[in-house]
């Protein structure tokens, strides 16, 4: 009873985007009173409550949620998108789409190394949906439709995302079950490597699902086969061999720059060529404008991650301010770094780009302005699903769904150990609060079925989780935002819903198969 209470604002979030069609906003917003309601009246009646969370730890949980919605998950989404509107501005978004768009007259061959590569570029790098937000603005302009463009990039935005950020959702992993919450380099690279194997076959049939929604032609299908393949064998191969041998961090960047540099050599190959009247050349100079801004970008986040430890030190402990959240009985506190966030060095790195790119502070200034504006329903949906997370948590209902899970499967469990944290990813939008959530859980069960390595089990919560990012509130959201079609969140969650199935059951039965 416990389980089906704990599920009820799940459940109530896809009814009323799908089956009311309700705005995205309204959907979150009505299901985070619901929520707030379950917490207050039935979770302290029916004992699943934390000892210590009282009606007040429900304000100061919404509060929390509040404060990781705007810092820095909604900073990142307009500075994504800030950054896309700062090239329009510029007029040099014209010379990234021809520059995109000078490989082939291949659309399967654009599109892959949009989503697939620039996209999970940007996922290894930044994170927090500018994977999303920037390649379905740039599909748009290039004069795809919206719903099709929010699609492939929300179904290309899941491998990539276990290594997300720098590595931090396999990072979290694996410091949540080692031993005073401090992981050696070996076990990160064990629970990579583990992520990988697991999400091997789906680094196959995700080009080929992405090409075969460009091209829905019978006589492409060899084509699509033949370039998924090549690509899928290149990222997968590639990921393996830096997760192996370097650990969490660059996967997803080196694979992402591989998968890049299989594509154009496809294209070089086996695409049919540009036509001459089409293609236009551009001289270095006119490349480095037009790219200022991505440039600047990458630039900043690479030197203020990880790879540079003293510059991420300093950011990480500079300007740090600290807010205490009286949530339960020993109390909790929120943190945030000014200087050391992605949000900033988006903000950065366009402001840069953009000056590079010949326009004004105010330009500028006008069209930060015009961001925040256009984001105003996405605020709303973003802070609405953050705090109703935070409240699931704080009031044991997201562990509750997962302990029910895994009491009822018994030994059948590794095939739906990836389900639960694609539930996490889908609640929360994060992998790594999914790995934050289940990871300690995913340990026990696995120790109970005495299966021969624990951590291939701990490893499938990611697995499932970068399946739940596609179909994530938050996801949508994003997605929603990037190609101006907010209230129609339910449409673009109708259309991902069975390729994120077909997902996570690919990678429940690589865990209880492949393991």
């Amino acid at each position: 009873m416990a389980a089906l209470v704990s599920v009820l604002p799940i459940v109530l979030l896809f009814v009323l985007m799908l089956g009311f069609k309700m705005a995205g906003h309204r959907s979150a917003f009505v299901s985070l009173l619901a929520t707030a309601a379950i917490a207050v009246f039935l979770a302290p009646a029916m004992n699943f409550a934390p000892e210590g969370f009282t009606q007040m730890g429900v304000a100061w949980a919404f509060v929390e949620g509040a404060l990781k919605a705007v810092f820095p998950i909604l900073i990142i989404i307009l500075m994504a998108l800030f950054s896309y509107n700062v090239l329009v501005e510029s007029k040099q978004i014209e010379v990234i789409k021809a520059q995109f768009t000078s490989f082939s007259d291949d659309d399967g061959v654009t599109v892959l190394v949009l989503v697939w590569g620039f996209g999970g570029l940007l996922e290894g790098m930044a994170g927090f949906g500018t994977a999303v937000a920037i390649p379905t603005a740039i599909l748009i302009s290039l004069g795809y439709k919206p719903l099709f463009s929010a699609l492939v990039s929300l179904i290309a935005n899941t491998v990539p995302t276990g290594f997300g950020a720098v590595g931090v959702p396999v990072i979290t992993l694996a410091n949540e079950i080692a031993p005073g919450g401090a992981a050696s380099q070996e076990l990160i690279s064990q629970l990579s490597v583990y992520a990988v194997m697991q999400l091997s076959l789906l680094y196959l049939v995700l080009p080929f699902i992405i090409l075969t929604l460009t091209n829905r032609s019978r006589g492409a299908i060899l084509k699509n086969l033949r370039l998924a393949l090549w690509v899928g064998a290149v990222s997968l191969g590639s990921q393996y061999l830096v997760a192996r041998y370097l650990g969490a961090e660059t996967p997803a960047i080196i694979g992402s720059l591989s998968a890049i540099v299989a594509i154009v050599i496809y294209a070089k190959l086996f695409a049919p060529k540009k036509k001459a009247e089409n293609k236009k050349a551009y001289t270095a100079s006119q490349t480095l404008r037009a790219w200022a801004v991505y440039a600047f970008i990458l630039l900043f986040i690479l030197l203020s991650g990880p790879l540079f430890p003293p510059i991420n030190a300093f950011l990480k402990s500079t300007l740090v301010s600290r807010i205490a959240l009286p949530i339960h009985a020993p109390g909790t506190a929120f943190s945030f770094a000014w200087i050391g966030n992605a949000g900033l060095m988006l903000f950065l790195g366009t402001v840069l780009g953009g000056l590079v790119q010949g326009l004004s502070p105010r330009q500028l200034l006008v069209s930060l302005a015009r961001t925040v504006v256009n984001l105003r329903k996405t605020t709303v949906t973003i802070i609405s699903l953050v705090a109703l997370a935070a409240i699931m948590n704080y009031a044991g209902m997201i562990l509750v769904i997962a302990d029910t899970l895994a009491n009822i499967t018994g030994k059948a469990y590794p095939l739906f150990a990836p389900l639960i944290g694609a539930i996490g990813t889908f609640v929360t939008g994060s992998d790594t609060s999914s790995n934050i959530l289940f990871a300690k859980l995913q340990a026990n069960v696995a120790t109970q079925l005495h299966h021969a390595d624990p951590n291939w089990i701990v490893a499938s919560n990611t697995t499932g989780a970068t399946g739940g990012k596609m179909i994530s509130p938050q996801s949508i959201a994003i997605a929603t935002a990037a190609c101006d079609m907010q209230g129609k969140d339910g449409e673009i969650l109708k259309s991902a819903l069975p390729y994120a199935a077909l997902y996570i059951i690919i990678g429940g039965l690589m865990v209880i198969f492949a393991g």
